[in-house]
């Protein structure tokens, strides 16, 4: 499969992986039930539930720094759960050029160099 735009990785792969860390984070940390944990996501139980039982997003690997930070997002969404899509958008944007999100998107793209800075430049458009 080729997937030439890293927005398109973003989307595909890390978007799940993130709400797959969450879903852990709020059901074995915070001791949510998974009505809970979809709630506060605005996905469907059966989301978390394959989520839960790696059915869905288990492409993506994150680094114990990176589980850290998608911690520390999980206690603010559980604190604030109306701001929940703000939180999220935040971890999104936080992974952008990372080397979490360069390697899936050299997995998916084979076109993609081993030094590749699309995601670390910004261009900007005059």
């Amino acid at each position: 499969m080729t997937l030439s735009m890293p927005q398109e990785i973003e989307v595909w792969y890390l978007i799940p992986a993130l709400r797959r860390e969450l879903v852990s984070c709020f059901i074995n940390d915070h001791k949510l039930s998974q009505k809970e944990a979809a709630s506060i996501l605005d996905i469907t139980e059966s989301a978390v539930s394959q989520y839960r039982s790696s059915k869905r997003a288990k492409q993506v690997k994150f680094t114990s720094p990176e589980l850290k930070n998608i911690k520390k997002c999980a206690d603010k969404m559980v604190k604030d759960s109306k701001n929940a899509s703000k939180y999220m958008y935040e971890l999104s944007v936080l992974f952008r050029g990372s080397e979490t999100l360069c390697k899936a998107h050299r997995k998916h793209d084979a076109a993609v160099p081993k030094k590749c800075d699309v995601c670390s430049k910004y261009i900007q458009i005059k």
